[in-house]
């Protein structure tokens, strides 16, 4: 099963008034951006470090300004692969009481589902004789965008890109074919929707990272986007990465410098080595060029 919450965490700290713009307009309305806003991520962990809440989805802590002056602590809760989990509720209770506890800050809960939702907010309560306790959230549901396909295609959000590459993920589940040319029109929709390099490089991270092909398919997909690029002049991909944790990225080995150990093992064998932490058509993309540049 691919981890998609790993890519929705770098997403949310990267982009975060897009995604509440995206998801929470109202919220996103009430905010003063100019004062900035600061990611909480140590507090965070502080609040839930000892809590009894099974895996930890891609959450992010967020301390706004809100137009009227007051400071608000957000929490901002992302959960892709949690069917059927009767205890989100609770859970989501539990981190709103807990950082409430520990910091004696207000917290405003907002959740991202991607199961259906047909509410529009969700909810946990108790009561007992006259006694009332509980968590009132908005909600919004990923699949509910289905209803709007177009319109997801001509946003420029980055969260538009994201709902659509998770989207994919899910209806192409059984057909590489079909992943192939969801995923090669998404990465075109990039240039076309106008962004700057750096964030077509953040987007693209995603896009490989939920929507996976077979080796023999990324290597045809790699062909294509260079063809695309060089017809547009754009070579944005050169020093497309992901963050890797193996392969010696994470002991300070640079991509460029594997994807050069790549190309030797390709000319001495006759075919690329397989890096599961790299995208196999960002080693091929770095081995042409140092192979050329020799």
């Amino acid at each position: 099963m691919t981890d998609y919450d790993s890519p929705w965490k770098n997403a949310l700290k990267r982009y975060f008034p897009d995604f509440l713009a995206f998801f929470f307009p109202a919220a996103h309305a009430g905010i003063d951006w100019t004062k900035g806003y600061t990611m909480l991520d140590k507090e965070l962990q502080k609040a839930v470090r000892d809590a009894t809440l099974g895996r930890r989805w891609a959450d992010s802590l967020v301390r706004v300004t809100a137009r009227d002056g007051k400071e608000d602590w957000i929490l901002a809760h992302v959960e892709i692969q949690g069917q059927n989990q009767p205890d989100f509720p609770k859970r989501m209770f539990v981190y709103n009481y807990r950082i409430y506890d520990v910091h004696d800050r207000p917290v405003v809960s907002l959740t991202v589902l991607a199961d259906p939702f047909s509410a529009g907010f969700g909810e946990f309560a108790y009561e007992r004789w006259g006694c009332r306790m509980g968590l009132r959230y908005p909600v919004v549901s990923l699949g509910a965008y289905r209803k709007d396909l177009a319109a997801l295609e001509a946003s420029p959000n980055p969260f538009a890109v994201i709902t659509q590459a998770h989207l994919q993920a899910q209806d192409t589940a059984d057909s590489d074919t079909a992943r192939y040319r969801a995923k090669l029109a998404l990465i075109r929709s990039l240039y076309r929707r106008g962004y700057q390099r750096a964030d077509i490089l953040e987007l693209l991270r995603f896009i490989d990272w939920v929507l996976t092909l077979p080796a023999g398919l990324e290597d045809q997909l790699w062909t294509e986007i260079q063809n695309f690029e060089e017809e547009r002049r754009m070579h944005y991909l050169a020093s497309f990465e992901r963050v890797a944790q193996k392969e010696g990225i994470a002991q300070g080995r640079p991509m460029r410098s594997c994807c050069r150990a790549a190309c030797c093992i390709a000319s001495s064998r006759g075919s690329l080595p397989n890096l599961p932490s790299l995208p196999r058509w960002s080693v091929i993309a770095e081995a042409k060029r140092w192979k050329n540049a020799r």
